[in-house]
C-alpha cells in the first residue's frame, strides 16, 4: 500500500512536471517571435532619426553653401562692373594722353604767346613811364604832375581808379591789388574832397571795414579816426537783418552824396582803388 502510493505520488509528479513544460515553451516562443521584429523596428527608428538628423544638418550645410554662393556671385558681379569701369577710365586715360600728346606743340606755341604777352606788358609799362616823363620834361611840368596808367586819375604823388565794376568789397580788394593798388584810404580833406567829387552820385567801396576786429580801420590797418560828419545819419549801425550771410554790415562806402554807409561785405558795387603813380 505504501508503495502504490509512493508510486502513485511519484507518477503525479512526474505528471505535473510533464504538463508544465508546454507552457514555459510557449512563452520563450512568443518572446522570440516579437523580440526581432521589436528590435528591427526600433532599429529602423533610429536609423529614420539619424538619417532625418543628418538630412536636417545636410539641407542648413546646403543652405549655407547656397548663401555664400550667392554672396560670392554679388562679389563677382560687382568687380566685373569696377573691372569694366577702369577699363573705360583707362581708356580715357589712353584719349586723353593722345590728346596732350597730339597738342603739344600747340601748348608750347600757347606758352610762348603767354611769355611774349607778359614781356610786351613790361614794354607797354616801360613805354608809358617813358612817354609820361618825356611829357614832363616837353612841358616843364614838376613831379607832383607824374603820370598815372590809362583809367586812373592823378592826384598829389597818388593815382586814383574810378571802377565801372561792381563786385563785393573783397573782390575789389582783389582787383585793386592785382593792379599794383590798394582800396583808397583817405587821411586828409584834400583826398577825401578829390574823391568825393569824382565818385558822386554814385556808390564806392573804400578801403575801410571793421570785419578783423570789430574797430573801424583803413584796408593798410591803420586806426580810423571816426568823423561823424563822414557819415550818413545814423550810421554806421551795423544792421544784421539783411539776410545776406554771416556777419552784420562791416565795410564802408561812399554813398550817392559822398559820406560814408556801412553794408554788409557781399553787396555789389563800383570800388575805388588807389596807388602810386609810376615816378611816386
Amino acid at each position: 500500500m505504501t508503495d502504490y502510493h509512493r508510486e502513485k505520488e511519484s507518477d503525479t509528479s512526474f505528471l505535473w512536471l510533464k504538463d508544465g513544460v508546454p507552457v514555459s515553451l510557449s512563452v520563450v516562443s512568443i518572446i522570440k517571435r516579437w523580440l526581432f521584429p521589436a528590435l528591427a523596428v526600433l532599429v529602423i527608428l533610429i536609423l529614420i532619426i539619424v538619417i532625418g538628423a543628418s538630412n536636417t544638418k545636410t539641407s542648413n550645410r546646403l543652405w549655407s553653401m547656397e548663401q555664400k554662393v550667392t554672396n560670392l556671385s554679388d562679389v563677382i558681379k560687382s568687380l566685373n562692373t569696377s573691372l569694366t569701369q577702369a577699363q573705360e577710365s583707362a581708356k580715357e586715360v589712353q584719349k586723353m594722353r593722345f590728346a596732350v600728346e597730339n597738342n603739344k606743340d600747340q601748348l608750347i606755341s600757347v606758352s610762348e604767346a603767354l611769355k611774349q604777352m607778359s614781356v610786351v606788358d613790361s614794354l607797354s609799362k616801360s613805354v608809358a613811364t617813358l612817354k609820361c616823363s618825356l611829357e614832363r620834361i616837353i612841358n616843364n611840368r614838376s613831379g607832383v604832375d607824374a603820370c598815372c596808367p590809362p583809367g586812373w586819375e592823378q592826384f598829389d604823388f597818388n593815382c586814383y581808379h574810378f571802377s565801372t565794376l561792381s563786385l563785393s568789397w573783397n573782390e575789389s580788394r582783389d582787383w585793386c591789388e592785382k593792379h599794383q593798388a590798394h582800396l583808397v584810404i583817405l587821411h586828409s580833406d584834400k583826398a577825401w574832397d578829390f574823391v568825393i567829387r569824382h565818385s558822386m552820385p554814385n556808390f564806392h567801396w573804400v578801403g575801410l571795414s571793421d570785419w578783423r576786429t570789430g574797430r573801424w580801420e583803413w584796408i593798410n590797418r591803420t586806426p580810423y579816426t571816426f568823423e561823424y560828419r563822414r557819415w550818413m545819419p545814423g550810421q554806421p549801425d551795423g544792421w544784421s537783418g539783411h539776410r545776406l550771410g554771416e556777419g552784420d554790415e562791416d565795410c564802408a562806402h561812399l554813398h550817392h552824396n559822398g559820406r560814408l554807409n556801412d553794408l554788409h561785405c557781399s553787396t555789389k558795387m563800383s570800388f575805388i582803388c588807389q596807388r602810386r603813380n609810376m615816378d611816386g
